[in-house]
């Protein structure tokens, strides 16, 4: 056997073996209601890849998929084991149409087949100016649709795959598992907090608005209040800082210690160094800031070795002892 399920009557040669056991994907799959499972493919390589391997002959890969019955049956784990090989019939002599690759079970407990087995096959769609998908038998997961050309066939040079083949191979998980993306995004989640791959974004199901959200992880919040080395002539008054998402802010207020300064009408002064951050709270590159006391105002340096220093004020101004000088600012950490 080249298909093989698991879950059908046991014992050669139709039902199963135990090494159908080994091979088909096991488990609590993810769900799509109380009883169902969501069907689909279970990634790993290429999974049930479809080539065009002659004029009108398509070859199915190996792989392994799930295919859910009724909710009376419950889903099938399905493994390809052996690529299989399979003629499309001629195309209709006035219409196109899409004929689907299918991976089927036949289950005579519940169906009328009367036998046990699964399957590759050819589902044949209704020739039409602008055909559609067929619709399945029961039982059936679609892998891939091709579309048949008017008058395709052996004779006249056969199927273009490149452009005939459509992927149509959608993905499951095991339960709790990340779905990847394949045809067919639009389909809706069964439970509150599932998630899914879309396009290389995580989404998340949200079971109260009925859609998925990009999936964005609660942001990690440090604060401190600590770890600011106040520069030689000041005293530390209050620092505090706080980051998150690659963001840094602080507030620091040091009381100038040191001799009265008169400042010149320009504003320049000898640059006074007002402390340093501690690592892990600088910025990427060197920040201009505002300082003031109340009284005057003036520019600080901050450099992303942590150094802050003072290095304006306001013109014919005065830099006055136990005067309080505060600075802020936010920014992108290194």
């Amino acid at each position: 056997m080249t298909v093989r399920a698991a879950w059908l009557l046991t014992g050669p040669p139709d039902g199963q073996t135990r090494s159908d056991t080994r091979l088909a994907p096991l488990g609590t799959m993810a769900p799509e209601s109380e009883l169902t499972s969501r069907d689909g493919v279970i990634a790993g390589g290429s999974p049930l890849l479809a080539t065009g391997v002659a004029a009108m002959q398509v070859q199915l890969g190996i792989g392994r998929a799930i295919v859910q019955g009724t909710t009376a049956q419950g889903a099938y784990p399905v493994a390809v084991t052996v690529p299989e090989t399979l003629t499309v019939p001629d195309g209709d002599a006035q219409y196109p149409r899409i004929d689907s690759l299918v991976l089927r079970v036949y289950d005579g407990l519940y169906d009328q087949s009367k036998t046990t087995a699964v399957a590759v096959e050819l589902v044949k769609g209704t020739p039409a100016p602008s055909p559609t998908e067929p619709v399945l038998p029961a039982c059936a997961l679609r892998l891939w649709s091709i579309t048949v050309a008017a008058g395709a066939s052996a004779g006249t040079g056969g199927i273009t795959w490149a452009s005939a083949l459509a992927d149509r191979r959608r993905f499951t998980a095991s339960y709790g598992g990340i779905i990847p993306r394949g045809w067919g995004t639009s389909y809706t989640g069964a439970y509150d907090g599932q998630y899914r791959d879309n396009a290389g974004v995580l989404e998340r199901w949200n079971a109260t608005t009925a859609k998925w959200d990009v999936y964005r992880p609660p942001l990690a919040i440090d604060t401190a209040t600590s770890g600011f080395a106040v520069g030689s002539g000041y005293t530390l008054n209050s620092y505090s800082a706080r980051r998150t998402g690659g963001l840094c802010t602080f507030a620091v207020e040091v009381i100038r210690k040191g001799a009265q300064l008169d400042v010149p009408a320009a504003g320049n002064i000898n640059d006074e160094t007002l402390g340093t951050v501690p690592a892990g709270w600088r910025p990427f590159t060197d920040l201009e800031l505002s300082a003031s006391d109340g009284f005057g105002e003036g520019t600080a340096h901050l450099s992303t070795a942590g150094l802050l220093t003072l290095r304006t004020w306001s013109g014919n101004g005065a830099l006055r002892n136990d005067r309080n000088i505060r600075t802020s600012a936010t920014y992108v950490l290194t």
